[in-house]
């Protein structure tokens, strides 16, 4: 506390104010520190500045600890420090000055001869306050003056009183000022010549190391990230914190308490209620109930929930109090989160039945200013689901219920709506609802009921212009056909979806690039089960290279995923793999859960590994691939887990399980003629391992001629039945145009290199084994080699062919089964950061903090490098990351 300075005795003075009262010293006191206060040495060590800096301005809100944070400051202080508590009860000039005065004169401060006190409460000389300013400036050590509560001076005049001694005082005088409010001084001045000490609200907030602290000072021993989640609650609230502290104490579970307690039922709210709202005037108690159910709002919504006009001024005037209300610039504002969960509460007790209304109005001006997320937000908190969903439709927002960062959001808040809620919108968004969850019987059901809806609007007079709700109709009737494997549906709904294009804004297309690439994705997709594989590579593409960022990725995801399969199936490995790995990269850089979209990208690759004999690589990729979005569960995506589960088990030797995966419960209205034929593939396989060659050639020789993949596994059959003439006759009448890839023409040069073998040619045969191998080489195509039989051993041990094996085909080169499995897919630059931060070790909230992210996104990235390195622990995935070099 302030040490007392040596003088001579001081004239006499008054003991009285100047109403004849005693003064009271309890204004002049250092408010005493609790036991449980937490010194936070950064704000001590930026009020020492205090010393160096004329003024010094404490400013925050009510609770935010301004006045303990001085207390302690000050106890530390070998200068001469004076305490005043200001009040609103002072009247006038002289009441200020008379009690300003006593309160140096308490520390020992020498006052000038004549000095006095003033004797009028509503006034004070200025000859005073000009010998007090010329004492104080010839002073060898300064006195430092803290005006605690100082917002409750209003008198500007008092203002200009202070701003004229703490001028003329120079160095002898340190001025602190404790506030809510910004005082009336002029502190540009001060700023701009370097002369102000200014601590703030986001300075006085705690952080989640400090709030630990200060819990543990309570007898709360809570990890930091419980502390974190109680910050962000409180906004680092000092009261707050205390009040929670206090109060969990009482709790049997303490960490229970403090993630869930409700705050309009604690004391917290009487606090704020208190010191905040009951402070303010009518009409601003008024205008910060309506708001509350807001999450952030500008002057002129604010203006519309109250009728009135003047929320701009009454809302900046907040903000500059520090009553909850924060800026977040651009004339935006919200409130502090526990001040806005107590007024809600505050508002349901004073106006029931007032909050829908709130909300309804709140939904139609955000309407109308442009803002769907919010609009739509509000008018489900209303209830008034028809306005909610024709908003969604109106806006050709039904595209976001499948996919974009607010998918999820959008289908949880109309998972709320109310089953009496009847008309076209409200059937299109259940339709959609319904149609994501693969529920065809239901979801057409709506669709047809509110296209019912449309076409009795349209007989009607004066229909409204029903263009983007007729687009939503075709958009979810190409879904259908998608889930359904109906190309022609699919057709038709897209030549509709062209001529209602034509009929929507461009702006509403350009602002939802997402209702294209579903189109075009539910096109593609249909035109792949039909086997049309140009036209589907056509619609696919558009697809995968369309704008939209994080609306569209999902879909990007996809159509890469499914241009894949194309690329596989017609035999063309390395393609395959590089646009499957494309594909699970265009969702992560969004920042959506991982994994995502249909995991089609993950069969393939699963595939390609089977090809190459990595079996575990392929089994992990099979695991991963199952957590598939609902809405693209279509026939493609079951065929193509099948095709890639069946080629895994027979790799494995396992026939029956591959026959038994091979025949999936795909709900179609047409056969797939390339399902069919991978069917065919597995069922034949099993026919040869069971001696049956001739029925396993008949039953792929009856699927289509464009069905390479049959036709050489066919003449594989013959040649196990014994007749290499019959299998070169297949081969040479496979059609050249067919343009197959290296996992097609690998195993049919093999097949004319068995069926030379067999009939005595060996020179060719070493030629067209020579030829596989260089083909296969690339590719690290294994398994053709591996199910050609015994037959070709000798040939590969032998130069010069065992040169063109030697490194990728020999046993040595082929990964072992008991091998870790394999990386699924490179790590981002962003998982390696995390993976090197768990490696030192750090928490996820110490990563999060170093990395300048939230916990979410670390735990993000963390599921994405568990998921890449087949771990499911932290330690193991800083082993495999060592193991495998990546860190």
């Amino acid at each position: 506390m302030a040490g007392l300075e040596e003088s001579d005795p001081e004239p006499m003075v008054p003991e009285a104010d100047p109403r004849g009262d005693p003064y009271l010293r309890t204004r002049f006191a250092v408010p005493a520190r609790p036991e449980t206060f937490l010194r936070r040495e950064r704000l001590v060590r930026h009020l020492d500045q205090a010393l160096r800096t004329p003024l010094t301005m404490v400013n925050g809100a009510a609770g935010a600890g301004k006045t303990l944070l001085l207390a302690d400051w000050a106890a530390d202080r070998e200068t001469p420090l004076a305490w005043f508590t200001t009040d609103a009860a002072d009247q006038g000039p002289g009441m200020f000055w008379a009690y300003l005065l006593e309160a140096l004169r308490t520390v020992g401060v020498t006052l000038p001869p004549g000095g006095g006190s003033p004797a009028d409460a509503s006034q004070v000389p200025r000859t005073l306050l000009a010998r007090l300013a010329a004492e104080l400036s010839t002073r060898d050590r300064p006195v430092t003056l803290v005006l605690d509560e100082y917002d409750r001076v209003s008198d500007p005049e008092i203002a200009e009183q202070l701003e004229f001694v703490l001028h003329h005082a120079g160095p002898g005088l340190r001025l602190i000022l404790v506030t809510r409010t910004e005082p009336l001084l002029p502190l540009h001045r001060y700023r701009a010549a370097g002369d102000l000490t200014e601590i703030r609200g986001a300075e006085l907030a705690f952080t989640p190391e400090e709030a630990a602290a200060l819990l543990a000072l309570h007898g709360l021993r809570l990890p930091v990230s419980a502390a974190r989640a109680l910050v962000e609650r409180t906004r680092g609230w000092a009261a707050g914190l205390r009040l929670c502290a206090l109060a969990a104490q009482e709790s049997p579970d303490p960490e229970r308490y403090l993630k869930e307690f409700e705050a309009d039922r604690s004391t917290v709210a009487d606090f704020l209620l208190a010191e905040v709202l009951k402070r303010q005037s009518p009409e601003i108690q008024d205008l910060l109930l309506r708001v509350s159910v807001l999450e952030r709002f500008c002057p002129e919504l604010a203006n519309a929930l109250t009728g009135r006009c003047d929320a701009g001024p009454l809302l900046a005037g907040l903000h500059r109090d520090n009553a909850f209300v924060e800026h977040l610039g651009h004339d935006r504002y919200r409130l502090h989160p526990l001040f806005g969960e107590i007024l809600r509460a505050h508002l349901r007790v004073r106006e029931p039945g007032l909050e829908p209304e709130l909300h309804r109005r709140a939904a139609r001006w955000l309407r109308r200013s442009g803002s769907l997320t919010e609009t739509l937000g509000h008018g489900a908190a209303a209830g008034d689901w028809e306005f909610t969903a024709g908003a969604l439709i109106d806006d050709l927002a039904i595209g976001r219920l499948f996919t974009g960062l607010l998918a999820d959001d959008l289908t949880e808040l109309f998972s709320r709506m109310a089953p009496e809620a009847r008309g076209p919108a409200t059937d299109l968004v259940r339709a959609a609802r319904d149609l994501s969850r693969c529920d065809l019987e239901h979801g057409l059901a709506h669709l047809h009921r509110a296209e019912q809806g449309l076409a009795r609007e349209r007989r009607a007079n004066d229909p409204p212009d029903s263009a983007a709700a007729e687009l939503s109709c075709a958009l979810l009737e190409a879904l259908a056909a998608r889930l359904t494997g109906a190309v022609g549906r699919a057709e038709e709904a897209a030549e509709a979806a062209g001529r209602l294009r034509e009929r929507v804004p461009a702006q509403l297309l350009d602002e939802h690039p997402e209702i294209t690439a579903l189109l075009l994705a539910h096109l593609g997709s249909a035109r792949l089960w039909a086997g049309r594989f140009e036209e589907a590579r056509a619609a696919l593409t558009e697809v995968a290279d369309c704008a939209g960022g994080a609306s569209t990725a999902l879909l990007r995801e996809d159509a890469l995923g499914r241009l894949a399969l194309i690329d596989y199936l017609g035999g063309w490995p390395g393609r395959a793999e590089r646009k499957a790995r494309a594909a699970l990269t265009e969702t992560e850089r969004f920042g959506l859960p991982q994994p995502s979209g249909s995991g089609i990208g993950r069969l393939v690759l699963a595939a390609v590994a089977v090809d190459r004999n990595e079996l575990r690589k392929a089994r992990a990729l099979l695991d991963t691939a199952g957590a598939s979005y609902p809405a693209m569960r279509d026939p493609v995506l079951e065929a193509g887990r099948a095709l890639a589960t069946a080629r895994l088990h027979l790799a494995r030797g396992d026939t029956r399980a591959a026959l038994e995966a091979a025949r999936p419960a795909v709900v179609a209205d047409a056969d797939s003629p390339w399902a069919q034929g991978q069917a065919a593939l597995v069922a034949a396989a099993g026919h040869l391992a069971a001696g049956r060659p001739e029925t396993a050639a008949e039953l792929l020789e009856g699927m289509p001629d464009e069905q390479v993949g049959c036709a050489v596994g066919a003449a594989k059959a013959r040649l196990a039945a014994g007749r290499p003439e019959a299998a070169v006759d297949l081969l040479d009448r496979i059609s050249p145009d067919a343009r197959s890839g290296p996992a097609l023409t690998v195993r049919a040069t093999l097949v004319r290199a068995q069926a030379a073998d067999e009939t005595g040619d060996a020179a060719a045969a070493r030629r067209f084994v020579a030829q596989a191998l260089h083909e296969a080489r690339r590719d690290l195509l294994r398994r053709p080699f591996l199910e050609a039989g015994p037959w070709i051993r000798p040939l590969l041990g032998a130069a010069p062919l065992r040169a063109l094996a030697e490194g990728w085909l020999t046993p040595g080169a082929t990964p072992p089964e008991d091998r870790p499995p394999p990386v699924v897919e490179e790590l981002s630059g962003r998982e390696r950061d995390v993976l090197l931060r768990l490696a030192q070790p750090m928490s996820t909230e110490e990563i999060a903090a170093d990395l300048y992210v939230s916990v979410n996104t670390v735990k993000t990235h963390l599921k994405s490098a568990y998921r890449k390195l087949s771990v499911n622990r932290r330690n193991d995935a800083v082993r495999r990351a060592r193991e495998l070099g990546l860190i």
